[in-house]
C-alpha cells in the first residue's frame, strides 16, 4: 500500500492540487472606482404606502394657469372638494396646487396644498387691485355726470329689449348692468336723455366685452348714448384704441385724472323711458350730486 492510500485512511481531507509553479495566480477582481465628480448615492424618498407618487416634472403648459384655474381653486376651497375629473383639475393636480385625499371609506376628495393657498392669495390680490381701479374710475365717471347736472346711478340691473335672433322672430329680453346710468335732472320725460357708461380698466376684459353684441345692443336700447370709458395700463397707455370700439359708441380715455373724449357717441333720441327702468331708478339710490356737496359747504359757512 502506497503513501497516498495511507493518507486517505487517516481521515485527512483531500484538497485541490497546488498550482503549477509556472502558471501565475490571477489577482482578485475589484469594482472600478467612482468618478471624482459624481454625487454620493441618495436613497429613494420614502412615500406613504398607498399614496400616489409626487409629481416632479409637470407636463408642458401645466404651470400656465389662468382665471379658470383660480376659479376652480376657490370653488374647491369653499366646498367639500368633490373631484370633477376634468382637464382643469388635472392641471391643478400636476402643478401641485391640489392634492387628493382618500377617506377611510374609500371616498376621494380634493384639498388645496400650501402652494394652492399661496396661488389663490396672489390671484386675490391681483383681482382686488383691478377691482379697486375699476371702482375708482366708475366713481369718477359718476361724479362727472353729477357735475354736469345729471342724476347718476351705479350697479343697476335694468331690463332691455333686444331684436329677435332672426328676422321675423319675437323680441328678446335681457338684463343689462351698466357701470354708470344717468339722466338729465328734469321733470320732462322727453328731455331725460339717458346715457350709459361702460368702464374698462383691463384689455382682456375689453376684448371679451366687444365680442358680446347682445350686451352692447342692450346698452343702446337703454340709453340714447353709449360710451366706453377706457383706463390705461402700467405704462400710461390706453388699453384700447377708438377704432376698436364700435362706431355707434363713444370713447372716453381716463388719463392723468381727466376724462378725455377720443370720439363722440352717436346720439339717438329716446322720447320715452320704459316703465320698468323708471321703477328701477326709483328703488335705487343715486350718486350724491354736486349740489349736495355745495350744500354741505354752505352749511359750514352758516355756523
Amino acid at each position: 500500500m502506497n503513501a497516498i492510500a495511507l493518507h486517505t485512511r487517516a481521515g485527512a481531507p483531500i484538497g485541490p492540487p497546488p498550482p503549477a509553479p509556472d502558471l501565475p495566480v490571477p489577482p482578485p477582481t475589484l469594482p472600478p472606482p467612482a468618478p471624482a465628480g459624481d454625487p454620493p448615492a441618495v436613497e429613494p424618498p420614502q412615500v406613504e404606502p398607498g399614496a400616489p407618487p409626487p409629481v416632479v416634472d409637470p407636463p408642458p403648459g401645466a404651470s400656465a394657469l389662468g382665471r379658470l384655474h383660480a376659479r376652480r381653486l376657490r370653488e374647491v376651497h369653499r366646498s367639500a372638494g368633490w373631484p370633477c375629473c376634468d382637464a382643469i383639475e388635472v392641471d391643478l393636480l400636476a402643478a401641485g396646487l391640489l392634492a387628493r385625499v382618500r377617506s377611510a371609506q374609500g371616498h376621494e376628495t380634493l384639498r388645496l396644498t400650501d402652494a394652492g393657498i399661496a396661488h389663490l392669495a396672489r390671484t386675490g390680490v391681483v383681482n382686488r387691485a383691478a377691482l379697486s381701479r375699476h371702482e375708482a374710475l366708475v366713481e369718477q365717471v359718476a361724479r362727472e355726470m353729477t357735475r354736469a347736472g345729471r342724476l347718476a346711478w351705479r350697479g343697476l340691473s335694468l331690463r332691455a329689449r333686444l331684436a329677435g335672433a332672426a328676422e321675423g322672430d319675437k323680441p328678446r329680453w335681457s338684463i343689462a348692468r351698466p357701470d354708470v346710468f344717468s339722466i338729465r335732472n328734469t321733470s320732462v320725460e322727453a328731455y331725460a336723455q339717458p346715457i350709459v357708461h361702460e368702464v374698462k380698466v383691463n384689455r382682456a376684459d375689453l376684448l371679451s366685452d366687444l365680442r358680446k353684441p347682445d350686451k352692447r345692443a342692450a346698452y343702446l336700447d337703454l340709453g340714447g348714448e353709449c360710451w366706453y370709458v377706457l383706463g390705461c395700463d402700467a405704462k400710461g397707455r390706453p388699453i384700447g384704441e377708438p377704432d376698436e370700439i364700435p362706431a355707434e359708441c363713444g370713447v372716453l380715455i381716463a388719463q392723468q385724472g381727466r376724462l378725455v373724449v377720443a370720439r363722440s357717441a352717436v346720439h339717438r333720441p329716446l322720447p320715452r323711458i320704459p316703465f320698468a327702468v323708471w321703477m328701477a331708478l326709483a328703488k335705487a339710490q343715486p350718486v350724491p350730486g354736486f349740489d349736495d356737496e355745495m350744500q354741505g359747504l354752505l352749511s359750514e359757512f352758516g355756523e
